[in-house]
């Protein structure tokens, strides 16, 4: 029997990276579905671990051929899944994890509907801001910026089969293991 695909969407600050760590340490099963990128790749990262990285060329030349379940331009670099990493992945049994925006999240459900869709929420806009403000990153223009995009970004959170509000970590993640140990959902039409 084939794995199942998982998509976890979310906005910045709402701990979906942290889920998605945390998952993958207690999940034997599940794995990281590895992006490529055009972006050149930061102090410490390996092509292959954190991301494909390609030439812009090479990363166009596969989008024309159809190679990616779902794909976007961030910041003037662009991000993509490779369908065929996906489905080997799957094929071999293990259940695959994405954690890519609702816009992904979107394109990927489109092509896979038995996807499960899960959206991370921050209990609330002024938790969020909390959150962006202690990671002390940011400028408050920036987490302004951060904030009204996810505003924006969870008004897309009803596409999802699970919304699952991120109050408390530990909570949170076993909310999710569940989720991820349940059988088929059914399909959103």
């Amino acid at each position: 029997m084939g794995g199942r695909l998982f998509i976890v969407s979310g906005p910045s600050g709402a701990g979906k990276s942290s889920l998605c760590d945390a998952l993958l340490q207690c999940c034997a099963n599940l794995k990281l579905s590895t992006s490529c990128t055009t972006r050149p790749p930061r102090p410490g990262e390996k092509g292959g671990r954190e991301y494909h990285f390609l030439s812009r060329d090479a990363f166009l030349a596969q989008c024309d051929r159809g190679a990616f379940l779902e794909w976007a331009e961030v910041h003037g670099n662009l991000y993509g899944t490779r369908q065929q990493d996906v489905e080997a992945m799957m094929a071999a049994g293990s259940d695959v994890l994405l954690e890519i925006d609702w816009q992904g999240a979107r394109q990927v459900a489109e092509k896979i509907p038995s996807a499960v869709r899960i959206f991370i929420l921050p209990p609330s806009l002024d938790a969020l801001r909390q959150r962006l403000m202690a990671r002390g990153q940011d400028d408050d223009a920036v987490i302004n910026r951060r904030v009204a995009a996810a505003r924006a970004e969870m008004a897309h959170a009803g596409e999802a089969h699970y919304q699952v509000v991120n109050d408390d970590f530990d909570a949170t993640l076993t909310q999710l293991r569940k989720i991820f140990s349940s059988g088929p959902v059914q399909q959103k039409g």
